[in-house]
């Protein structure tokens, strides 16, 4: 009855996967009852590696290449099953294959703006998003860590987790590079570099390696950008404020134009467009005069400002306060000035 046995035992001659591009990266080899042949062949073919596990405990490790399987080729396993160097029976072991091509275009970014610090803008909320490339580098160290005793382990199951330190990093990645923010915006390249950087270590941790890194995308939320948008139109003027209010005062005077032919607009219904022209001037010779200390330019406003002038131009300083592009004192001493054509 032994023999009958033995006769109708299945015995393995040639081990190895062709796999079929679903994006699989470990797979183990189908043993079932069956055992493996001493004196077969293990294929591993290129972008592959493959493993024997003997309860449990990784054994050894196969690169790209055709193997006899003997007790010359399977040192590991014959120290952890006690084989002699004569040993010629069939024998049990799980076999995993790895898939180590390039795992490319995978997705990053930031589902909610990030808060990091910079040091131009301190704290500032950004968002971001690109894509990635990675390979099983340790196919030992990602069986213990990652895939397991799994028939199959799908890139897909570990899309999330990289996702994940990809955002962890990001923070880390801007304060390392000591690159203000504005620069690394213009030099995405370089923010990639950063950002790989940092993330190397992480994905060594599980057996893998970034091949690449890329950062399709990195921008402010809209109320941040217009801020950004305001200190860029002064470095356009080099920092002169009265240059600054006069291009300012340009660029609005469409818009009283505009609300004066509709009966509203931003100085009110009865400024018109020669009243815009007006507090577009007042407000320009104010500031400039304040920040030159020189007499102050409101004072030879023309005769019969109107109150809601008056009104609209402390408005639009208040505004500018709140941007930081005026200090709290340079807003008091306008302020006073301008209050006093209403007594």
């Amino acid at each position: 009855m032994a023999l009958m046995d033995f006769i109708k035992k299945q015995f393995i001659d040639i081990l190895q996967w062709t796999e079929d591009g679903d994006g699989t990266l470990a797979w183990r080899y189908p043993m079932q009852d069956m055992e493996i042949q001493t004196g077969g062949t293990l294929v591993v073919r290129e972008s592959q590696m493959a493993v024997f596990v003997n309860e449990g405990q990784v054994a050894d490790v196969f690169g790209p290449g055709t193997y006899k399987l003997t007790t010359q080729t399977l040192p590991v396993l014959t120290y952890l099953k006690n084989w002699d160097k004569l040993f010629q029976s069939p024998f049990k072991s799980d076999v995993y294959f790895f898939s180590t091509r390039q795992q490319i275009d995978q997705k990053w970014g930031t589902p909610q703006p990030i808060t990091i610090r910079d040091k131009d803008f301190g704290a500032v909320r950004l968002r971001a998003f690109g894509n990635y490339a990675y390979r099983i580098a340790d196919p030992k160290l990602f069986h213990t860590e990652i895939s397991g005793t799994r028939d199959s382990y799908p890139a897909a199951d570990l899309d999330g987790q990289l996702r994940g330190l990809v955002l962890q990093n990001i923070s880390n990645a801007i304060a390392g590079s000591g690159v203000a923010f504005l620069d690394l915006a213009a030099n995405q390249l370089m923010f990639a570099d950063a950002l790989a950087k940092a993330l190397q270590p992480a994905f060594e941790k599980i057996g893998l390696r970034l091949e690449a890194m890329t950062v399709q995308n990195l921008s402010l939320p809209e109320e941040l950008q217009k801020v950004l948008d305001q200190k860029i139109g002064m470095g356009m003027v080099g920092g002169n404020m009265g240059q600054f209010m006069q291009y300012q005062t340009a660029q609005a005077i469409p818009q009283l134009a505009a609300g004066a032919g509709q009966g509203g607009g931003i100085a009110g219904d009865a400024m018109g467009l020669g009243a815009g022209v007006a507090l577009g001037q007042v407000l320009a010779q104010n500031l400039q005069a304040g920040l030159q200390g020189a007499a102050p330019a409101a004072a030879a406003a023309p005769v019969g400002v109107r109150p809601e002038e008056v009104m609209a131009t402390l408005e639009k300083l208040a505004d500018l306060k709140a941007k930081g592009i005026l200090t709290q004192e340079e807003f008091d001493a306008k302020k006073a000035e301008l209050l006093k054509k209403l007594v």
